[in-house]
């Protein structure tokens, strides 16, 4: 069970995310959707900030400078991507796009920098993900294909995973809690701007005070802990695949929470999403001395 600890706090950190939705469903209306991304990194980098500080874990030294760009820059661009491309092409093939592009890019990415491939395994499992990913969103077909929409949904996807490989890199020379602050903190203030032009009115309601919380300090400060935690020892293509628990949780919430109703097809993608989880956990070949031969963006 020991060596599979980092997969489930990967795992942890994506059902977090998976979170996102349907607390924004209980924000208030006149909240923007890239508001409250601005505003989900300022409260989650602030908090990630105060445990670092607190843990004295924080250090200006042995940075290295050239990943923590790429990894700043890839979660502040990720949260625009994303809004925007579901804006345009619905929330179901935003999502889609962005999670089933990721895992791809990942593997691509990896194997470009770091030379390594890919297992059998590996494939298999993210294959299972990806496809019960278009399946758990195929009952919501009202949704229209914007090509301008699906590239922002794949320039997210890829952000995303820009940030994953690159954080595995910093992870080498900085703990978790430490690499978690500083990309954030400089993400949050990339995005602060945001804050100054949109309306955060609402921010000072129950509701949007609450909604607020929780996407800063459990869906971005503890999810981001947890994974970058898992990030030390799990391949990056992995945990990038291991993060499509994400809509899981998103749609188990919208039945139980929220009310909502799933087709027998979107059963079937559940049901193909926890094969995929389950093998990626696992599978013996994704476990072998991970940390040695990833190197990420060099």
């Amino acid at each position: 069970m020991k060596d599979r600890y980092p997969f489930l706090l990967v795992i942890l950190g994506a059902m977090l995310w998976g979170t996102t939705g349907t607390a924004q469903s209980f924000a208030p209306a006149n909240a923007n959707p890239v508001a409250i991304g601005a505003v989900r990194l300022a409260i989650g980098g602030a908090a990630l900030f105060l445990i670092a500080i607190w843990q004295k874990k924080l250090t200006r030294y042995n940075w290295p400078i050239k990943e923590t760009i790429l990894a700043t820059l890839g979660m502040a661009c990720y949260q625009p991507l994303f809004f925007m491309a579901v804006s345009l092409t619905g929330i179901a093939i935003g999502t889609i796009m962005t999670l089933s592009s990721a895992p791809i890019i990942a593997g691509f990415l990896e194997w470009l920098f770091s030379k390594k491939s890919p297992t059998s395994s590996w494939w298999m499992a993210t294959g299972l993900s990806i496809t019960g990913c278009f399946l758990l969103f195929s009952h919501q077909g009202s949704d229209t294909i914007d090509p301008v929409g699906v590239l922002l949904a794949i320039g997210a996807g890829a952000s995303f995973t820009v940030y994953t490989l690159v954080s595995k890199r910093i992870l080498k020379q900085q703990p978790p809690e430490a690499t978690a602050a500083v990309i954030f903190g400089f993400s949050a203030l990339l995005l602060a701007p945001a804050l100054f032009v949109l309306d955060i009115s609402w921010i000072v309601t129950p509701n949007g005070l609450a909604v607020s919380l929780h996407l800063g300090l459990l869906a971005t400060a503890v999810a981001y802990l947890f994974f970058n935690k898992g990030l030390l020892s799990v391949p990056s293509s992995t945990a990038v695949s291991l993060s499509l628990a994400e809509p899981l949780t998103a749609a188990l919430l919208g039945v139980f929470l929220v009310g909502e109703s799933l087709s027998p097809l979107s059963w079937l993608g559940i049901s193909l999403l926890l094969c995929g989880i389950i093998t990626l956990i696992i599978s013996p070949g994704d476990r072998k001395s991970p940390t040695s031969k990833t190197h990420g963006l060099s």
